[in-house]
């Protein structure tokens, strides 16, 4: 970590529901391998709009967004690009001289991931879960060639609209569906929740499916993945995503791209 702060350090923050450690020891064991003059603190807010507001009155250098506020920082910050536009949902605020501009690192991350773990394209997909992060993933798949998607969310009215604006259909429950891929996109199985030890799809299903996909950081081993895993399955974990995320916004926040071995080196240090 930044050892020694000054009047021109520069921060950075996060805002979530359940703030973690991952983020904070990233970014501040990078700026520390890396000589900058930053530092990193992750925050919670019952006002949202008092802490956007901080952002920019305090000259905050930028902000990671988590769950639940990736949607609803759009209508308090001044400009989109164009991987935020694109999905109506935020993960990352960079402030320059007081002008807010929000991306969306998740969707980078989704995409990459994808790639590297060579899911095939024809698969087809279930992903519950219909929130900012839903859409991310959804649009990644959509944009990645995946076709045959189904939305599960109990939220009718946001998973009809998620899964008809990508061109996939919505179920309130999974039911007899048995895709080749399943991908968690709610709190199911997070730490400090109540439904930590719960299950996010079916046994059943998670043991007919090809592909294990849970966003799910907070274990990283999370119920989902860990029957995965025990099944043979390929899985992609939360960790991963968070980590590829919190590197685009590293990039970010500070114009710097570490090397692919500082990278791995900070996120073992993060996790530790």
């Amino acid at each position: 970590m930044q050892m020694n702060p000054n009047k021109d350090t520069q921060l950075c923050m996060s805002l979530s529901g359940r703030p973690g450690n991952f983020g904070l020891r990233f970014h501040n064991h990078l700026y520390e391998q890396l000589g900058l003059n930053f530092y990193y603190k992750a925050f919670s807010s019952k006002d949202l709009p008092g802490a956007v507001g901080g952002i920019r009155a305090l000259g905050i250098r930028g902000c990671g967004v988590s769950m639940p506020f990736k949607e609803a920082c759009i209508a308090l910050v001044d400009e989109l690009d164009e991987s935020a536009k694109a999905i109506q949902s935020i993960n990352t605020i960079v402030n320059t001289d007081g002008h807010l501009k929000a991306y969306n690192t998740d969707y980078i991350a989704i995409a990459q991931l994808l790639k590297t773990h060579e899911v095939p394209q024809d698969s087809s997909f279930a992903l519950r879960g219909s929130g900012g992060m839903a859409k991310a993933v959804a649009s990644a798949l959509r944009d990645g060639g995946y076709r045959n998607g189904l939305i599960v969310a109990r939220n009718a009215v946001a998973g009809r609209a998620l899964a008809s604006s990508l061109g996939f259909q919505w179920l309130p429950e999974l039911g007899t569906q048995r895709p080749r891929m399943l991908i968690n996109v709610t709190p199911i199985g997070m730490a400090g929740g109540a439904e930590v030890d719960q299950l996010a799809f079916a046994a059943d299903a998670v043991d007919s499916a090809e592909t294990i996909f849970d966003v799910v950081a907070i274990p990283s081993e999370t119920p989902l993945i860990l029957r995965g895993r025990a099944q043979g399955k390929r899985v992609i974990t939360g960790l991963e995503v968070i980590a590829i995320q919190a590197l685009e916004q590293f990039v970010l926040y500070t114009g710097v791209r570490p090397t692919e071995e500082q990278f791995q080196k900070a996120v073992a240090f993060a996790r530790g």
